[in-house]
């Protein structure tokens, strides 16, 4: 029996014969791609650069400069007669307006110089004069009471001076006030301050000086001078019947009466010494300050008896009391029938609490001029 295809023997010679075609195949192939890489190698080329460079522009021949043109002189202008005069209504009146010169000034241009014609200037329309607003009269004051007055006799007072702060700060000191009546003028002088050993600081000075009349005392100048302030001064222009100030440029209406904060309370003495019963009901006497004037209105509170160091002392109590808008401050006076009606006690209630008592240890009389 013939053998059969896939035998053994036939495995083997189908194998070696595939092997052998796929060997020659593979050298085949590799011999194709060495010879390809040769022919690529080979065709390589040189790349040449060319670049094309003008050729230098041939120098132009340089032209002389030609002469310049000769200008032929230009004639002298002349100007136009003046036009006749125009005739104008009878409420504006012609002005000319005549060239400086007959001849043009400046370098001649080859166009001849325009010629400005006269010119008509018309005055301006008159304006009526406003008349200046009159200055504004002061402010109305109210009108305080007149009264009789006996004004006392010179005298010399030590007091002692209490002061609780604001905020419950309690501190002593003392005040010295002179009166000079000298019959026709007065002097008053107020010092306020600290003792110390050898000496007084002076935490407040108040001046007043003027004269005396049948209204009693009629204040001139009174000044005010606070420690680590400028002093201030009041004037009281009788004749020009004007208070004026230094502290500002107000100024205020003066009337018979008007007294400084140094005097009302020796004019209070006057009008009490006069007649005891004036002091009834309101007491109206206008008081010129640092910046203003203002009435202060006195209310009898009673007759009071006073402990001081010259002992018991029987007094009428006098006060201000705050007015609002005015001012805000309490005053309080205690007068003495039995020593000319001086003032023997004042007091000032601040609005904020704090109180100040000056009370007197001495006083001495000169009785010249007392009566």
């Amino acid at each position: 029996m013939p053998d059969s295809f896939f035998s053994r023997p036939r495995r083997r010679t189908v194998i070696f014969v595939a092997v052998i075609g796929a060997l020659h195949y593979m050298a085949l192939e590799w011999l194709t791609s060495r010879a390809s890489m040769v022919a690529l190698g080979q065709d390589h080329g040189q790349v040449v650069s060319m670049a094309l460079i003008a050729e230098a522009p041939k120098p132009q021949p340089v032209l002389a400069p030609l002469p310049p043109p000769k200008l032929r002189p230009v004639p002298e202008p002349r100007l136009p007669p003046p036009p006749p005069p125009t005739d104008l209504p009878s409420s504006e009146i012609a002005q000319w307006t005549a060239p400086a010169s007959d001849v043009p000034e400046g370098p001649v241009t080859s166009e001849p110089a325009a010629v400005a014609a006269p010119a008509i200037t018309a005055p301006a329309p008159a304006v009526a004069a406003v008349p200046a607003p009159a200055s504004a009269p002061p402010p109305a004051v109210e009108q305080a009471r007149h009264y009789k007055t006996n004004v006392p006799a010179s005298a010399q007072f030590d007091l002692h001076v209490d002061r609780r702060d604001a905020d419950g700060t309690k501190w002593q000191g003392v005040a010295a006030m002179a009166w000079e009546n000298r019959g026709d003028t007065y002097q008053l002088k107020l010092e306020v301050g600290l003792s110390m050993l050898i000496t007084r600081i002076n935490l407040l000075v108040l001046t007043s000086e003027g004269v005396i009349d049948a209204s009693g005392i009629v204040p001139v100048t009174a000044t005010e001078k606070r420690k680590g302030r400028a002093q201030t001064a009041t004037h009281f222009n009788r004749d020009a019947k004007a208070i004026t100030f230094s502290a500002v440029t107000a100024t205020a209406p003066w009337q018979e009466g008007a007294q400084d904060k140094a005097s009302v309370p020796f004019q209070l003495a006057a009008i009490g010494r006069a007649d005891v019963n004036q002091l009834a009901g309101n007491i109206d006497i206008l008081v010129g300050e640092e910046k203003e004037a203002t009435v202060f209105r006195f209310q009898l509170v009673g007759e009071e008896e006073l402990d001081t160091k010259m002992g018991r002392l029987v007094t009428w109590h006098v006060r201000r009391p705050p007015k609002p808008g005015t001012y805000s401050s309490q005053l309080d006076i205690w007068l003495a029938p039995s020593m000319q009606w001086y003032p023997v006690q004042i007091r000032n209630t601040e609005a904020n609490g704090a109180l100040t008592t000056q009370t007197v240890t001495k006083i001495s009389v000169n009785d010249s001029t007392g009566k």
